[in-house]
């Protein structure tokens, strides 16, 4: 049954970077769920798809999608149209004053246009929209929050990882002092956050979670590889972006540092501007024979592997630019199918995997520690067993996603009552 509160359906515009993304499934299930649970959402997307592939969760979503300009140079008449028309919102000058506060400290050309696109935004303002809502707390917060500013349409926001780590302490301030709550995914990003304003109350932890449902227990044999047979090598698989804050560099250097008598091979799934150069080193380290790079794959075909493999890995780090992973969806994936997972102690990764528990963790940037781990697992069924059989406990017990929807519904709805 449906809250009181949800009886009056408040048209909600979620402003994306992108739009469907197949690196973001976590967005789009929590998309879905918000609208199984009655809310009415329209997708508002700073840029066009350029993945290739969609995940079944995207067909699921019936919300109308609007693209904004992307490139504002790329259609000028919709930017014109809207700074014409923004002299007529009611927060014009108010988004002027605030837009010439922030750009002595942001000079640069994204700066313009997220401008520009919240005043395309507020100008077109599809589906009489009532509330925003922003997915990223850098770029889609700060369309969002100038739209918010021009048109006095309150706002939210729901804050992941880079965003979080690569924006200056005075953005986050300014945002987190002026939308009605923000919620984030992994622990440290909250107590970092709550540290950047004196609204402590209005920060939230929010673990995405799963949708069980899609993930089903695997109840399927494991198998009992332990490296011994060259002609059944044990399956080590990861999956995500090859991006520097993903370590895939470290996890290469770290499987030719893995014994000569072990016989594996690895798997890697997904896009990323790093492929070229990781293949040149893994042809460098002398392990091209012993890898298949994959590519982007479907959300079917990823579950395939997870349920295939023996052991996942992640050489999780913190990039030069602070850049960092939040608390990767894939290793919650993994470990709901029983299998065992290997990363590092970096953001939210000991949040899900504690280390000899359900999972093995080691200190980032440490080849040596990472072959030990993997030849460890690798040499040792019965401990993957143990270790996988805790980590799907976990994922069941605390990681469903539904518990982050019965949350965000909450947080929606009290602060329409107090709009009310």
């Amino acid at each position: 049954m449906k809250s009181k509160a949800l009886s009056y359906r408040r048209k909600i515009l979620v402003v994306l970077k992108g739009y469907p993304r197949l690196s973001e499934t976590f967005i789009a299930q929590e998309l879905l769920g918000l609208e199984k649970a009655g809310f009415d959402l329209t997708l508002i997307s700073m840029r066009r798809p350029t993945d290739k592939k969609r995940h079944p969760v995207h067909d699921e979503i019936t919300a109308r999608v609007v693209y904004l300009p992307e490139y504002l140079h790329e259609e000028p008449v919709r930017v014109l149209k809207g700074l014409f028309a923004g002299f007529g919102k009611p927060g014009f000058r108010a988004l002027w004053k605030r837009f010439f506060q922030d750009l002595p400290r942001d000079i640069s050309r994204n700066r313009f246009r997220r401008l520009g696109q919240a005043l395309v935004l507020a100008r077109e303002w599809p589906d009489h929209g009532e509330w925003l809502h922003a997915h990223f707390i850098h770029t889609p917060a700060s369309v969002t929050e100038y739209a918010s500013i021009l048109t006095g349409v309150p706002w939210t926001c729901s804050a992941h990882a880079k965003d979080i780590w690569t924006s200056p302490d005075w953005e986050l301030n300014e945002k987190l002092g002026s939308a009605r709550w923000t919620v984030t995914c992994t622990r440290s990003g909250f107590e970092h956050m709550r540290t950047l304003t004196p609204r402590k109350d209005a920060v939230h932890l929010s673990y995405h979670g799963l949708d069980l449902a899609r993930f089903g227990h695997f109840a399927g044999e494991r198998s009992h590889r332990d490296g011994s047979d060259p002609a059944d090598p044990a399956f080590i698989l990861s999956v995500g972006r090859a991006v520097e804050k993903k370590g895939y560099d470290t996890l290469l250097r770290a499987l030719a540092l893995l014994p000569g008598d072990l016989n594996w091979r690895f798997e890697h799934i997904g896009g990323g501007d790093e492929l070229l150069r990781l293949k040149v080193l893994a042809t460098n380290l002398g392990l091209a024979d012993r890898i298949t790079w994959k590519g982007a794959l479907a959300q079917e075909d990823v579950l395939d592997h997870y349920r295939r493999a023996d052991l996942f890995a992640l050489a999780c780090r913190i990039a030069a630019n602070g850049d960092r992973d939040g608390l990767p969806n894939v290793l919650v994936e993994a470990s709901s199918q029983r299998l065992p997972c290997i990363s590092t102690a970096v953001s939210g990764v000991p949040e899900l995997l504690e280390d000899g528990e359900n999972g093995l963790v080691v200190p980032p940037e440490e080849p040596a520690a990472l072959a030990a781990a993997l030849e460890i697992a690798i040499r040792d069924p019965a401990l993957r067993q143990r270790l996988g059989d805790a980590a799907e406990a976990r994922v069941r017990e605390h990681f469903d996603y539904h518990s982050s929807i019965s949350q965000l519904s909450r947080l929606f709805e009290q602060e329409w009552q107090k709009a009310s």
